[in-house]
Formats: structure tokens, C-alpha cells, sequence
């Protein structure tokens, strides 16, 4: 089975939608999915994208009709935990950069369900040091450590690689999928990942 890759930051409100989609995506297809830190910020930079409020904003219904697309696949989906931040946008980079250090802690898992419960379950202001702090604290992570290990150079370099090779491969925004080389990019994507995964 080829490599099947979700390129993520936690700000992205549709990365955290389709997270919530991919357990059921897994058990249908027999795949897992790997979940790769990137930086959007970073990825906007290096590919003159925007944000959708900024890139969209003056488009008479466009960000309408998102919201009304979010709606459906919220219900399509029976999500019932998700809550917008009323902080967004929310600075994500001591976020990414402890998920790089919780992936080499072994952790990636848990932590990547508290930052995404924290963010747009119970949200709050995730890029307010003590805020972070408390939350993985509350989620039963070593708050401290992944706060350590995230200031370091390795990690940094590690996210700032990701977010390169994200970008190399064709991605301008998150979520995004990998099945092989073949590039799928936002929630609504899904089917198609999971179609590519099971050969069409």
C-alpha cells in the first residue's frame, strides 16, 4: 500500500474536520495515515497564498458559501464537538513546532488530539504560552518537555523541512493529502483520497 501522508497545522478549522474523518477512512481502506507537521504560515509565504478571509474576503457569497460547505460536511459527518475559536487566527508555530518534538517523543498521537480538542473542541487562545501550557497540562501531556524540546534547533529545523518539502511536492494550503505523489488538497477532498488509496 502506498504511503499515505495528512499534512496539517492546527489552525486550519478543516484540517481539524477532517481529522475528525480520517479513523473512519482508515477502517474502511486498511490504511494509516501519517500525520505530518507544517507550518501554513510558511506555507502561505513560500507560495504567495492567502488566507481564505484575506484571498476571498471581497468576493460577494464565497466566504458565505464555505461556511454553508462546512455546515454540510459537518453534518455529513456527524461532528458534534466542533466549536470555531473565537481567537482565529491564532499564531500556530509553538503549536507545530511541539508536535514535531511530541512525534520524536513518541507522543504525536495524543498530542495532536489535545492541540485539535483545545483549538476547536474547548477552544482557546493556542498561542498564549501559559494558555498551551495549562491545556496540555489538562490532557495529561509533559507540557514542559514538549515546551523545551520545541525550542530547539532540531525541531526546528524538522518543521521548517516539512513545511519545504510540503511545498516541493506541490502544497499550497492545509489540510492536505499525499497518497504516493498524488496531491489532494481540503477536507472535501476525502473521497478522492480514499478512492486513490483503494486504486479507484
Amino acid at each position: 500500500m502506498e504511503r499515505v501522508q495528512f499534512l496539517f497545522d492546527f489552525g486550519s478549522p478543516n484540517a481539524y474536520l477532517a481529522h475528525k474523518v480520517i479513523p473512519d477512512i482508515e477502517k474502511r481502506t486498511g490504511a494509516k495515515f501519517e500525520y505530518v507537521p507544517i507550518l501554513l504560515g510558511g506555507v502561505f509565504k513560500l507560495t504567495n497564498n492567502k488566507p481564505p478571509m484575506l484571498a476571498f474576503g471581497e468576493v460577494k457569497g464565497k466566504l458565505a458559501y464555505e461556511q454553508r460547505e462546512t455546515e454540510r460536511f459537518i453534518k455529513r459527518h456527524h461532528i458534534a464537538s466542533y466549536k470555531f475559536n473565537p481567537h482565529f487566527p491564532v499564531n500556530t508555530l509553538a503549536l507545530m513546532r511541539m508536535a514535531v518534538a511530541a512525534e520524536g517523543e513518541g507522543v504525536l498521537a495524543p498530542y495532536v488530539e489535545a492541540a485539535f480538542h483545545h483549538m476547536w473542541e474547548a477552544p482557546k487562545k493556542m498561542d498564549d504560552p501559559a494558555v498551551i501550557r495549562a491545556a496540555l497540562l489538562e490532557s495529561g501531556l509533559d507540557a514542559d518537555r514538549l515546551i523545551a524540546a520545541a525550542g530547539t534547533d532540531p525541531v526546528k529545523r524538522r518543521l521548517l523541512a516539512n513545511t519545504e518539502d510540503a511545498v516541493a511536492h506541490g502544497v499550497f494550503g492545509s489540510p492536505s493529502f499525499l497518497v504516493g505523489e498524488e496531491l489532494f488538497f481540503g477536507k472535501d477532498r476525502l473521497r478522492d483520497v480514499e478512492d486513490e488509496i483503494l486504486g479507484r
